[in-house]
Formats: C-alpha cells, sequence, structure tokens
C-alpha cells in the first residue's frame, strides 16, 4: 500500500506540489514535523558544527568563514532567478560516519513559477526541489522534496517523511546565498549549501 500510495505521489513536473496560491504562507504548508525542524534549526547548526570540531575540522570550518556563521544573514534575501553554482557542505553525523563532508559545485536553478521562487538543484544524487516563501527581511522559507538517483520527477511535498524537506535561503554576500537544511532525513545533523551566480 505504501509503494502505491508513493507511486501516485509523483507528478507530472519537475517541481514538488507544495502550495496551491502564491500567498500562502509557508507555516499553512509545512509539516508538524519540518516546522518542528525549523524551530530547532540553531541546535541542529551547534551540534554540526560541534561534531565536525571534535573530528578535527576546525581550520576547514574558520576557512569557510560567514557561510558557516549562524548568526550572517542580510536584508533582502531572495535570489535572482536564474542558474547558480551550489556547493553543499555537510556538518555533523546522524551515526558514526563523517562529521565534515564536502562537494565540488553542482548546477542548481532559480526560477519564477506562479510568483514563487522555485529551486531546483539539478545535478548529483541528492537533489533538493522545492518552493521559497517569504519569511522575514532577512530570510526565505524552503520547503520541498529530495529527489535521488536517476528519478525524473519529484515526490510531492507531504506524502514520503522520508523526502520532506525545510530550510531557509539567506543572502550573506553581495552576489552569495546559502541554503540551510537542518536535520535532514539521512547523514548529517546540517547541510549548507552556498549559491553564488554561474559563469556564463
Amino acid at each position: 500500500m505504501k509503494r502505491l500510495l508513493l507511486t501516485l505521489a509523483l507528478v507530472t513536473t519537475a517541481l514538488p506540489s507544495v502550495a496551491q496560491a502564491p500567498a500562502q504562507g509557508w507555516r499553512t504548508i509545512a509539516t508538524a514535523e519540518d516546522r518542528r525542524r525549523m524551530r530547532d534549526w540553531r541546535d541542529a547548526w551547534v551540534a554540526g558544527l560541534t561534531g565536525a570540531r571534535t573530528d578535527g575540522h576546525q581550520a576547514e570550518i574558520a576557512a569557510e568563514g560567514v557561510l558557516l556563521d549562524p548568526d550572517i544573514g542580510l536584508i533582502r534575501p531572495a535570489p535572482a532567478p536564474g542558474d547558480y553554482d551550489c556547493r553543499v557542505i555537510k556538518l555533523g553525523s546522524q551515526s558514526a560516519s563523517l562529521t565534515w563532508v564536502t562537494y565540488p559545485p553542482f548546477h542548481c536553478r532559480i526560477e519564477l513559477e506562479d510568483g514563487v521562487l522555485a529551486f531546483t538543484k539539478l545535478t548529483g544524487s541528492q537533489r533538493p526541489i522545492g518552493r521559497l516563501y517569504p519569511d522575514t527581511d532577512m530570510r526565505m522559507i524552503f520547503l520541498g522534496t529530495m529527489q535521488l538517483g536517476d528519478e525524473r520527477r519529484a515526490y510531492q511535498y507531504g506524502i514520503d517523511r522520508d523526502r520532506d524537506m525545510i530550510g531557509m535561503v539567506q543572502r550573506i554576500g553581495p552576489a552569495r546565498w546559502r541554503l540551510v537544511l537542518p536535520h535532514p532525513r539521512f547523514e548529517s545533523l546540517l547541510d549548507v549549501i552556498e549559491l553564488t551566480p554561474r559563469a556564463r
């Protein structure tokens, strides 16, 4: 039965269905579990940094500067539509695995869909896909799902808790943003995705 539900949850477009109207606030869409994850974002960040530092990654953390500082954020957080390089850093561990993992830049895209900004990670084996909703003048909220491997369609948000994702988008420089995903379902305690405009 669960497999049937998951199959039915696949949508016909690339983006997961998470909203019916642009004006709908993220709190009315997010699951209770994701609202909790968003409330506890700082705990995940601190625990992730602590785990990585304990394992000897102080120099790498320091080298990232503002990217991994939880208290950095600038006004006007919305990234402009376009293509981006997105570099993923995984902090902390949910098991005995690595507490610091970095990846080379992947290809991501910001698009405007029916008045709502949409984020898509286009390459890599783990690809968050979803929409960005206004929250404060210093952050937006990401709601979406995880696309894996060679899957071509995203699952509908709210159907499979293992695929649901929530995070926040912040601007941290003149042309630099980050998408922070607290308590992802697998591996790490916090994922930080750095976004910079892709060279044409």
